[in-house]
């Protein structure tokens, strides 16, 4: 007897699943997680790894009883297995990353720490040459406080905080005002830069901040890794796809 899902007065079958998935552009989604899965079968975990990630999936999705675990098995519909599988899989997705990368780590960070260093920097805009000329000219002699100008000139947000912005990464403002803030030391305010064709932008950098290999960095750069080259496998699949015969029936 066919598996027939039943939502609301609907009836869909097996048949009608594929069909479903790419009326809905979810084919892809599912032929990442397939990739996923045969990287990630072959890694292995203890019994205490799996015992530990089952509780850690439990709490990330709320499941304090079993009823409540009961209820989100129906919601899924899935079976307690697969409940167990899921939340395992999970573990073994970090473990991938890690043993796939992570003697690469350090490496990979040197090449790219600049786009993860933060700044914090003031700021003030303005789409008038003569007045960014006035302004800087004027913090220059010292006559007004950077922040007061700010407050009072700066036609952009950053005006109701007095032109300060950050703590953010390098990769965030405009690539000139990173250039600038890269080059520029504490304290030091830099001469108008015309940027984005309609503004002029004085800026001061008041705080580098270098990008470090803790452990958060290290999570975010195994992430970016493993979402790379999911994305890589998944574009050569559907690659694959589109370059094999097709067979017709006349």
């Amino acid at each position: 007897m066919a598996e027939v899902l039943q939502i609301g007065n609907f009836e869909i079958f097996a048949a009608d699943i594929i069909p479903l998935l790419a009326s809905y552009q979810m084919l892809p989604n599912l032929l990442r997680e397939m990739i996923i899965d045969q990287a990630v079968n072959p890694i292995e975990c203890t019994e205490t790894e799996a015992s530990q990630a089952i509780q850690q999936f439990c709490e990330r999705n709320q499941i304090t009883s079993e009823a409540q675990l009961q209820s989100w098995l129906d919601f899924h519909g899935m079976t307690k297995t697969q409940f167990q599988t899921a939340a395992i899989r999970t573990l073994k997705i970090e473990k991938f990353k890690d043993e796939t990368w992570g003697k690469k780590l350090e490496s990979y960070f040197l090449s790219r720490k600049s786009q993860y260093d933060k700044a914090i920097y003031s700021l003030i805009r303005t789409k008038d040459i003569g007045v960014a000329q006035e302004l800087y000219f004027r913090l220059q002699a010292g006559e007004q406080s950077f922040a007061e100008l700010a407050q009072e000139y700066s036609q952009g947000s950053e005006a109701q905080t007095g032109g300060l912005i950050g703590p953010v990464v390098l990769s965030t403002p405009h690539p000139a005002i990173a250039q600038t803030l890269l080059a520029s030391q504490p304290g030091q305010i830099c001469p108008p830069l015309h940027i984005a064709s309609e503004w002029f932008v004085i800026v001061r950098l008041e705080k580098l901040i270098p990008a470090q290999l803790d452990e958060p960095m290290r999570q975010q750069l195994l992430h970016e890794l493993f979402t790379t080259w999911v994305q890589e496998q998944l574009q050569q699949s559907l690659m694959v796809k589109s370059q094999s015969p097709q067979t017709t029936i006349e």
